[in-house]
């Protein structure tokens, strides 16, 4: 399947050219910034600056959550990149495919404190709509008039590579020409930030959040909270041909395995995960040693890495170059499984793969290529993109030059 085109706003820029500079320069957007945090035991995040809200609209700034209105500006970006036009497109062919984890926290959370403080009539009647995740695809479909299938899957932070994965099958199945897969989240509240940090996988570099998303390194002590969103338009080969569109790069297959393992925490042998990648090589007929390049899950927890790099190095030990851009940008949950399929297409088209961010010194047993410090320029033939999420989903998207 053909990825046409690319749309991302992250804390790194609001678009997918800034986004893929800075994450190329290495430089954290992890910062103390957020009012909301301050006084909590984690008080930073990962946020998104200005964005273009002319395109979400006057009125839906106020009838929209914010996971929402990301997903709306990326899907324009995405569209526009693809060189398409809704006016043209035969709409019920037009499907719309969005991973999210978690859904309007933020509206929830105001609305919750409106009753306790206000009363019942305070509650506002477009709650209910507003946080519920498969907004995110409809407001999608209501923008751009699709009218094909449209769906929002949760496999918690792999759930915008399940998206992407879902997508594939609507187009093979033949159901779609066109499917907009992406990934969102907007989670960066009081009361999520403290329930992970709680939870132990948070990173409490309070005095230095910059630093604090460390991939890899002997010294990571948990992840960065980030929000987001980023869209893949995938079409069927053929249907791009068809009206002259070159794509990025080509979707070759997908794998995706439970662990049954645990409700958080990773099997120590990564059993999900490597089943995973090997069924996303097996799908897209690729053997180990084709892969040039792996954007790791890498979260900068002590389990995921340790677990991760011990999948990757195992599954693929002619050692391709690896990242986790997850230093630079944080976790995005929900979305990052799509904000890191669009920098490996990226990774892909110019030859280029990005630097892990933070990443001073390999923690012991981590035997990966990594990329640090600066890009790694090199021809990308085929990469891996890996997305696990707690339940034990775990996600692998492979891959390669068009």
């Amino acid at each position: 399947m053909a990825v046409t085109g690319l749309g991302m706003v992250t804390p790194a820029g609001s678009c997918v050219d800034a986004t893929w500079r800075r994450v190329c320069e290495g430089g954290s957007t992890a910062a103390a910034s957020h009012p909301a945090l301050a006084g909590l035991p984690v008080d930073f995040c990962a946020s998104v600056g200005e964005f273009d809200s002319s395109v979400v609209g006057r009125r839906n700034l106020y009838r929209l959550d914010r996971f929402v209105q990301l997903v709306l500006v990326a899907a324009h970006e995405a569209v526009a990149d693809a060189g398409l036009c809704a006016a043209d497109w035969d709409s019920p062919r037009v499907g719309v495919v969005i991973g999210c984890g978690m859904g309007g926290v933020a509206t929830w959370e105001k609305q919750h404190g409106r009753l306790l403080g206000r009363g019942p009539e305070s509650v506002s009647p477009l709650m209910i709509p507003m946080m519920t995740p498969n907004s995110a695809a409809g407001e999608i479909a209501l923008a751009l008039g699709a009218r094909g299938p449209g769906m929002v899957v949760c496999t918690a932070c792999a759930s915008g590579a399940t998206a992407i994965a879902t997508a594939r099958d609507l187009l093979a199945s033949g159901q779609c020409d066109i499917v907009i897969a992406g990934g969102t989240e907007a989670v960066n509240t009081p009361l999520t930030v403290t329930a992970f940090a709680n939870l132990g996988t948070l990173s409490q570099r309070c005095e230095d959040p910059a630093a604090a998303s460390r991939p890899f390194d002997a010294e990571r002590d948990g992840f960065v909270m980030a929000e987001g969103a980023a869209v893949l338009v995938l079409e069927r080969a053929d249907h791009a041909l068809a009206r002259g569109h070159r794509p990025r790069a080509v979707l070759a297959g997908c794998g995706s395995a439970s662990e049954a393992h645990h409700p958080t925490a990773p099997h120590p042998e990564g059993l999900g995960a490597s089943q995973a990648l090997r069924a996303a090589l097996r799908d897209a007929d690729l053997a180990a040693g084709d892969i040039d390049h792996v954007n790791a899950h890498g979260t900068s927890t002590v389990l995921n890495d340790q677990v991760e790099a011990r999948v990757i190095s195992r599954a693929l030990p002619h050692g391709p170059l690896v990242t986790s851009t997850k230093g630079v940008l944080g976790h995005l949950l929900g979305a990052a499984g799509t904000v890191e399929a669009a920098l490996t297409v990226l990774a892909i088209q110019q030859g280029t793969v990005p630097p892990t961010a933070n990443l001073q010194d390999t923690a012991p047993g981590i035997d990966l290529n990594l990329v640090t410090k600066t890009v790694s320029r090199q021809p990308v033939r085929a990469a891996l993109s890996n997305s696990f999420g707690f339940g034990g989903h775990n996600v692998v998207l492979a891959f390669c030059a068009a």
